[in-house]
């Protein structure tokens, strides 16, 4: 079976009432977006659906890249014919044949929109899987739990005939419900909780906190790669470098190990903060899974979260490792992820680091720092360095440039003219 359409079916939004336009518009403009290099491609809406018309462009290159767009819930190859039975038949036998492999229990589902039609549904299913059962050798009825549905629908432009059901990505479309900074440290958790948040429709800008020359370019680039891999279910993800080895190395000189992760973890709110209110970004994205590790405790959590004045989003707090385990293999980050390059938080680790620090102690050794912590901060924002990283190019421009800065279009380049330190790359 050739398809000629694609039948794409959208996720929970629809049930949003006065909203549902607006989703429905947004999951359409992006999909557009995603396909835009087969011209050829139209649809055509329907309610809580739509059909694209593949006019030549290949259904198997189309369909991976439907895969990864949040807001489809499912879709499915279609045929389309006319109303004569005799042509019916044979696009449901041409259907049968192009399945991957040959089911042993079937059932055909009419649903007859068009109410016109000489024969309703419960006879179409008959005078249809009647020659199907004869056709394909030692296939059997199954109304209860069939391998296969054919599914055929009657409308007044036509028929259209479908089986094969694909997971989509679910979710609500790229950007619908705002903007977020995602603390993206280059473990297993935070690229996850990145996926999950941009599946609930919000648009994300990744802040990674570095300490070059304690660690690595390696390391660096392996958030890159991250980024890279996240920027294919959006097209585009933004990543801030911040410089953090300074106010690494001065918080470790204050002499109080234990509560070395809570300070840092502290001075990282403040500074993605700030980014935030820089980009017009609404809340905070981190990869903490409840009792994950000292920091991710629940005193740790509110003595590290009382300093942020955004709120704090935390896809991951009640899921199990193994859990986010399988999202970052189906997502495609965790063979990146757990390259063995260290990141900032694994610098000066405390053999007993607090799972239970006290806010008063913290906020009275932040005050004793004031007078250098304030402006450390202010420096590592003005000299935190922007990159781009796109799935708009294609693989031969991005091997060609993997190792510098692309020349940008203005409408993909980071005004820079307030903070000439900050550096725009585009990936």
């Amino acid at each position: 079976m050739k398809p000629e359409l694609i039948l794409l079916r959208f996720g929970e939004f629809t049930l949003k009432g006065k909203n549902r336009l607006r989703f429905e518009q947004a999951v359409i403009h992006y999909t557009l977006d995603v396909l835009r290099d087969y011209p050829g491609l139209r649809y055509r809406k329907a309610y809580g659906r739509l059909y694209l018309e593949l006019n030549g462009a290949p259904y198997e290159n189309v369909a991976e890249r439907l895969k990864s767009v949040f807001g489809i819930q499912t879709f499915s190859p279609v045929l389309f014919c006319g109303h004569d039975l005799e042509v019916i038949r044979a696009a449901a036998l041409s259907v049968m044949d192009g399945l991957s492999r040959k089911p042993k229990t079937f059932k055909v589902t009419v649903k007859r929109t068009w109410k016109e039609y000489p024969y309703d549904s419960q006879e179409l299913n008959g005078l249809i899987g009647g020659p199907v059962l004869r056709h394909v050798e030692g296939l059997t009825v199954d109304v209860h739990k069939p391998e296969v549905e054919l599914r055929v629908e009657i409308r007044e432009d036509g028929a259209y005939l479908f089986s094969d059901v694909i997971k989509g990505a679910g979710g609500y479309p790229v950007g619908s419900n705002g903007k977020a900074m995602l603390m993206l440290s280059g473990g297993i958790d935070s690229p996850v909780a990145g996926w999950l948040a941009m599946r609930k429709g919000l648009d994300i800008e990744a802040v990674h906190f570095h300490s070059y020359p304690f660690t690595s370019e390696r390391a660096q680039q392996k958030v890159k790669d991250l980024a890279l891999q996240l920027a294919k279910y959006t097209r585009k993800v933004k990543v801030h470098m911040v410089p953090f080895t300074e106010i690494q190395t001065r918080l470790n000189q204050l002499g109080q190990p234990n509560l070395l992760i809570t300070l840092m973890r502290r001075a990282m709110f403040r500074i993605t903060e700030q980014l935030a209110a820089k980009h017009e970004a609404g809340a905070v994205v981190t990869g903490e899974s409840l009792g994950q590790v000292a920091s991710q405790t629940l005193p740790s959590l509110n003595t590290i979260g009382k300093v942020a004045e955004l709120p704090i989003l935390r896809p991951l707090i009640t899921m199990d490792k193994d859990d986010i385990i399988r999202i970052a293999h189906r997502i495609g980050t965790y063979e990146t992820s757990i390259l063995p390059y260290e990141d900032c938080c694994t610098l000066f680790a405390a053999k007993s680091p607090s799972t239970n620090p006290n806010l008063r102690v913290i906020e009275r050794i932040e005050r004793s720092a004031s007078s250098w912590l304030e402006e450390e901060i202010r420096l590592a924002v003005e000299g935190t360095e922007t990159f781009w990283f796109s799935q708009l190019f294609d693989t031969s421009v991005m091997d060609q440039h993997a190792g510098g800065a692309l020349p940008t279009s203005p409408e993909h380049q980071e005004t820079t003219t307030a903070e000439p330190q900050s550096i725009d790359r585009f990936f």
